[in-house]
């Protein structure tokens, strides 16, 4: 109860206050404070500073948000470890046969361009070329 009369009387002098800018022709500052005034009346029609009175002094919604911090903390940790993890298997596993595609055919796997020691490192370009004739292209 208490509460609730400070937030109405919070409002009133911030009312006040808004009617004296308005009076002196400021009529944005009034309209910012009056706006700023209505808050802790509104929230004292809501119910919200009841709310708020009733879960501060209760013992069982603080062991509630001890266990929502928990939760939360859990779920960070598991998805940090799960990230670190998976970053380290892509790396390893590049190397890996299994790291291609199911669907891929057996050309894309095998593939290696290495120049000849002839030739240039971009004029060689016959492999190219018989990859793109078997996927007709």
């Amino acid at each position: 109860m208490l509460a609730e009369t400070i937030c109405s009387a919070v409002s009133a002098a911030g009312l006040g206050i808004a009617a004296i800018m308005a009076y002196r022709k400021r009529f944005l500052p009034a309209a910012r404070i009056a706006a700023y005034a209505l808050v802790p009346l509104g929230l004292v029609m809501t119910g919200a500073v009841e709310w708020i009175a009733d879960t501060a002094f209760s013992p069982v919604a603080w062991a509630g948000f001890g266990v929502l911090g928990a939760a939360w903390l859990l779920l960070l940790s598991t998805r940090s470890v799960e990230r670190r993890r998976g970053g380290r298997k892509q790396a390893t596993r590049g190397a890996e046969p299994g790291a291609v595609a199911p669907g891929a055919s057996a050309p894309s796997r095998a593939v290696t361009a290495k120049p000849q020691a002839g030739k240039a490192a971009g004029e060689d370009f016959s492999d190219i070329e018989a990859i793109l004739k078997k996927h007709g292209i």
